[in-house]
């Protein structure tokens, strides 16, 4: 999976209209190769992105679960802490 889409499902507050969005255009760039479609291929292209963000909100509010929410701000923090580990800190 490409590491800049992250997981939307799950989550208190729930993934926002721009978050869905910004999944989609990362989908649609990895799967096109396109960072930044031709004239030719543009069209093509957002309307890709509009169906993937259209069916994610379809598959976000179909979803269920009995687990609780997850807070963001919790996630955010231990995805940092896994880098640091990782990588080391920056400078």
């Amino acid at each position: 999976m490409c590491r800049n889409i992250r997981t939307l499902f799950n989550f208190e507050p729930p993934a926002t209209r721009n978050e869905v969005h910004e999944a989609a255009l990362q989908f649609v760039r990895k799967v096109s190769g396109y960072t930044h479609p031709s004239k030719t291929n543009e069209a093509a292209f957002h309307e890709a992105v509009e169906d993937i963000e259209a069916s994610v909100r379809k598959l976000l509010a179909a979803l269920e679960t009995s687990a609780p929410p997850k807070n963001r701000e919790a996630v955010a923090a231990k995805a940092r802490a896994r880098a640091r580990e990782r990588y080391g800190t920056a400078g």
